[in-house]
């Protein structure tokens, strides 16, 4: 399945490069959700929200009423992640607040399986330089998305893994990474991070792996209607 993105920053659709600098700014959220219609999933991620600097809350709201949508950013306790849900929110993704610096947050992430069920929950296993990102990929964790990635899987329904290595940068991604996750878990995965091409989305389809599209959506490098035609033949 292809997952367009729509990420908020200042109220606006934006895209990002290495999750820092703004490279461009997309449409209207309405707009979005008119380009994204043959998609039935959409990603929303607050960044705002997931960098701590306020959130993007009467946008993700007008979206998670118009369209089937995960949402992410800033979901640290289990108030944010029922208010999305309540909100509209399909499910939510979580992040930071899923790890500890030596591992996983079981803590918090008993609570939140038990405020809203491990099927509504996505974590995000976001990778640079070999090593999982949190804090908006600021912070570097002392351990890999292979090594926790199993320990995770009672806490969730799938997971959302970032090459932040290769993210915005439109030069593809590390198939081989996604491989090794596949390989790792039994979950569902959905892949993110510097995919370019169709040829690497019919990989990823391959691999039984969901492909979240941004920067290559936003810039024309992809065509919408071409994907939406890949996106049926994936099944």
């Amino acid at each position: 399945m292809i997952i367009p993105c729509i990420d908020l920053m200042d109220g606006k659709v934006v895209q990002l490069v290495q999750g820092r600098d703004k490279a461009l700014e997309g449409g209207t959220p309405e707009e979005m959700l008119e380009r994204f219609k043959a998609f039935p999933v959409i990603q929303v991620i607050d960044l705002d929200a997931a960098i701590g600097r306020g959130a993007n809350d009467g946008l993700v709201e007008f979206l998670t009423a118009r369209a089937t949508c995960r949402v992410g950013g800033g979901v640290r306790s289990t108030d944010r992640a029922r208010k999305l849900l309540e909100q509209g929110a399909d499910r939510v993704i979580v992040g930071t607040s899923a790890f500890a610096y030596n591992g996983i947050n079981a803590l918090f992430l008993r609570e939140l399986v038990e405020a809203v069920g491990a099927e509504r929950v996505v974590i995000a296993l976001d990778s640079k330089d070999g090593k999982v990102v949190v804090k908006g990929w600021r912070e570097s964790m002392n351990f890999t998305a292979g090594q926790v990635i199993r320990q995770l899987e009672p806490y969730c329904g799938g997971f959302l893994c970032t090459y932040v290595d290769k993210e915005g940068m439109m030069q593809g991604t590390d198939l081989g990474w996604f491989e090794r996750l596949r390989a790792a878990t039994g979950h569902e995965i959905t892949a993110a991070g510097g995919i370019t091409t169709v040829e690497e989305i019919r990989t990823l389809g391959r691999l039984g792996i969901h492909a979240a599209l941004g920067m290559a959506i936003y810039t024309g490098k992809l065509d919408l209607a071409e994907l939406a035609v890949v996106n049926v033949s994936m099944g």
